[in-house]
């Protein structure tokens, strides 16, 4: 086979495997948008279910308080009981004593009209049993029946608070199940599906690692050494790069992802280079194909702490690392994760500023 003729199927053997690439980014690229779309979704309606779980925490608390309040009146209430109690009984053995009084020192006819009555109420009916029981005696007439009345309605009310109590404690229970059920399948959809994207974009990574490993290959190209990166043949450029961006991104080491995030509050990936090279005096895009070409490429086997590493391939960076030397660098991963320590393995090409 002359060389043009190698050079011509080398070539169509290469078209066919970057179109296979393109293919395979695509169907792996929907599955991760939608479901990103569906998980910025879901986390709102998480965001507003953690609002209605703070007023409903607040309302918890107003039941709790209330029902204290109850419980203080029912207690009170009993106690009120109880001496109206004891009052009805001093006034009942006041009256005896006084019927027996009247008795010993006064006529017949006037204990025979006593003693006829059928109940206290038909005695202060009768009024010359009152004129002959005196001011007094009335007195404590009436106040055996206020006392009876005021038994009758604190039993009432006794009865009603206990009810009230009883309705509290069902309707905090059932405040606080509501709430919890409905964070609980939230929270748990949340989780299946940030596992259904990172098991997506290492499916992702994957075929892009292959695509670039068989179009290095069949251009007759080399993965380089150092990292298991690529980068083809890229010369070194030399320098030293920037290493003061390893310590600046050794401060945010456990902030939270967060998509478009881009400072301490929260990073993505290119969010977090960004950041930290601005600090160092150079401003760079928000987004890790941006940054690749504007850098300088380095070799996966020169890269210096400080320089920036890039998964994908020349045409589109989805991932974007610090290096801080021994094969790791620093990155915020993704959507669940911190920013941390990781491997650069798959890295395709290195990025110096």
């Amino acid at each position: 086979m002359n060389s043009k003729r190698r050079i011509a199927v080398l070539s169509l053997l290469l078209g066919t495997l970057l179109f296979s690439f393109v293919l395979s980014t695509q169907a792996f690229a929907s599955p991760v948008a939608d479901k990103k779309a569906r998980l910025r979704e879901v986390q709102a309606r998480l965001q507003s279910v953690y609002h209605e779980a703070d007023l409903a925490v607040e309302k918890y608390n107003q039941a709790t308080s209330q029902l204290t309040t109850v419980q203080q009146q029912v207690t009170q209430n009993e106690h009120l009981l109880k001496v109206a109690e004891y009052n009805l009984a001093v006034a009942n053995r006041q009256l005896q004593s006084r019927a027996q009084d009247i008795y010993k020192t006064r006529d017949v006819g006037i204990v025979d009209v006593l003693f006829s009555s059928n109940s206290f109420d038909d005695l202060i009916t009768q009024m010359n049993m009152m004129e002959r029981l005196g001011n007094s005696d009335v007195d404590t007439v009436r106040s055996i029946t206020a006392y009876q009345r005021d038994i009758k309605n604190r039993r009432v009310k006794l009865e009603a608070d206990k009810q009230a109590a009883a309705r509290l404690v069902t309707e905090r229970a059932a405040q606080k199940g509501e709430v919890l059920a409905v964070q609980g399948r939230l929270e748990r959809m949340t989780a299946g599906i940030k596992n259904d994207i990172q098991q997506l974009e290492a499916q992702q990574a994957a075929a892009a690692r292959a695509a670039a490993q068989a179009a290095a290959q069949a251009s007759g190209g080399g993965t380089s050494t150092g990292g298991g990166g690529g980068g083809g043949s890229v010369p070194d450029p030399g320098g030293s790069g920037n290493s003061a961006v390893v310590a600046i991104a050794q401060r945010y080491l456990g902030v939270p992802y967060v998509y478009g995030g881009a400072s301490p509050s929260g990073f993505d990936c290119s969010g977090l280079a960004m950041y930290c090279y601005a600090q160092v005096g150079v401003s760079l895009s928000h987004g890790a194909t941006d940054q690749q070409h504007a850098s300088t490429p380095v070799p996966i086997s020169a890269l210096q702490p400080g320089d920036l590493v890039f998964f994908g391939n020349a045409s589109y960076s989805y991932h974007v690392g610090i290096y801080v030397g021994g094969g790791s660098m620093i990155n915020a991963p993704h959507t669940g994760a911190v920013v941390s320590y990781g491997s650069i393995g798959g890295a395709w090409i290195g990025g110096r500023f």
